[in-house]
């Protein structure tokens, strides 16, 4: 009845945006009188803005269904992510570093690497 009609390409604006979990997510919210997020993040431990990166944020995010996420959500999300790559690049650059101040003394050979040993002179 009250159905406005699709524009040909689909949905457009923000609800373009909005996978049906999330509409679905935010009309439950309105209709019990609470805020368009889900606060039950709060209080089942931290959330993954406040997660510090490591291995528990990769997992987190990992496991985290995109769709079922409030566009704050999504936000926090991609934020959340920065974050994983920011701390992960840092420790690709203290690797990096450290491989390349090694002294070729005490660096071993690619046949030591591999477990040979060179032929004998």
């Amino acid at each position: 009845m009250n159905d406005l009609p699709k524009s040909p390409e689909g949905l457009s604006g923000p609800m373009k945006a909005m996978s049906p979990g999330v509409v679905d997510f935010l009309f439950r919210q309105l209709v019990a009188g609470e805020p368009p997020e889900d606060t039950q993040w709060r209080r089942e431990g931290t959330v993954l803005a406040e997660q510090p990166p490591g291995a528990e944020l990769a997992r987190r995010l990992s496991e985290t269904d995109l769709e079922s996420l409030t566009p704050l959500e999504l936000f926090e999300y991609v934020r959340a992510s920065q974050r994983l790559v920011s701390w992960a690049e840092q420790l690709k650059e203290r690797a990096v570093a450290q491989y390349c101040s090694e002294q070729p003394a005490r660096t071993p050979g690619i046949a030591q690497l591999h477990g040979r040993q060179p032929p004998a002179e």
